[in-house]
């Protein structure tokens, strides 16, 4: 029994051919037929709703079957779809077919055994569309769900650190481990200044080299309880608890500081340095941050600054400087 699912589009200019192909269409059950005259009309056709089988006449004029089948292919493209491509010819021998293929025809019908190989040749057809577009549809939800997966990750595709999202909820993990337990907070920005100038002399691919051995370095120079993440195309970031407040000055984190800028990356292209800038947020249970964000912004706010000078610049909540 044929799948009435299945949608049929004829395209024959002549009444003769095309009257033999509605016979056999009819007899085999199919139910969603549609007809054309020309293959201008019938690309509109598709572009109103897709078919799973075409069958036109290889010979038509404005417009003949493989050119038809070209178009039908970029049409297939744009819509992720799959149309099976069956061509009416009196065509004969091995060239005609070689032709046909290789302008991505999928069979083709003589017309003088229509009578006798179409039907067969239209529940093949039946089979391969169906596999075709259920594989496409499969895909596509793959893809789909690869792509969620992603946005919902909470790690850095590149780098494998934790992202903004991550770095968000250990910062606020943090605040309230201060809140309950003392110490400080600190949450710590490093931003790659020279990011555009080294986009300019090296490729997207030493660029993701440059970052990836960025991130590998600041794991290596924080300590083992401290969360290292990248929370931008050119900003990584560090949390960290400490016991006094005092701890989350500039000095404090001079070895980061120059352990990434006084030190060259190995890539491909060669060694590469950078220059960053560190920018310091911090709290207390005495200077409480309202939360995370706010903590993220107040470090945010003075990465200018930390360029414009060249120093590490450290803030307190309630603005206090603690920069030395």
């Amino acid at each position: 029994m044929p799948n009435t699912d299945i949608s049929i589009l004829v395209v024959d200019d002549t009444k003769f051919s095309s009257a033999m192909v509605n016979r056999v269409i009819a007899r085999a059950g199919y139910t969603d037929v549609r007809h054309s005259n020309s293959a201008p009309h019938a690309l509109t056709l598709l572009e109103e709703r897709p078919a799973h089988i075409l069958i036109a006449d290889w010979l038509m004029p404005e417009m003949d079957g493989l050119e038809l089948t070209h178009r039908v292919r970029q049409h297939d493209e744009a819509g992720n779809h799959f149309t099976y491509v069956m061509l009416l010819t009196a065509k004969e021998g091995v060239e005609a077919l070689s032709v046909a293929f290789e302008q991505g025809v999928d069979d083709f019908v003589n017309k003088s055994h229509m009578q006798d190989q179409l039907l067969p040749r239209l529940l093949s057809a039946e089979r391969i569309t169906s596999l075709q577009n259920r594989l496409l549809a499969e895909n596509q939800n793959l893809i789909e769900a690869n792509a969620k997966l992603k946005k919902l990750s909470p790690f850095d595709a590149l780098t494998g650190l934790g992202n903004r999202d991550y770095a968000t909820r250990r910062l606020g993990e943090t605040i309230k481990h201060v809140a309950s337990r003392g110490g400080a907070a600190c949450y710590l920005l490093i931003t790659i200044g020279s990011i555009e100038t080294l986009r300019k002399q090296y490729p997207p691919v030493i660029m993701s080299q440059v970052l990836l051995a960025v991130g590998r370095r600041l794991r290596q120079l924080v300590r083992p309880l401290d969360v290292v993440t990248r929370v931008g195309p050119n900003q990584f970031a560090i949390i960290t608890h400490q016991p006094d407040i005092e701890h989350c000055s500039g000095q404090s984190y001079r070895r980061i500081f120059e352990g990434i800028n006084l030190k060259a990356f190995k890539t491909t292209a060669g060694f590469i340095s950078v220059k960053t800038s560190m920018s310091i947020a911090a709290c207390d249970d005495q200077t409480l941050a309202p939360g995370p964000e706010a903590m993220m912004e107040l470090a945010q706010a003075h990465v200018h600054r930390a360029i414009g000078s060249g120093v590490i610049v450290s803030t307190r909540w309630d603005g206090v400087d603690i920069s030395a």
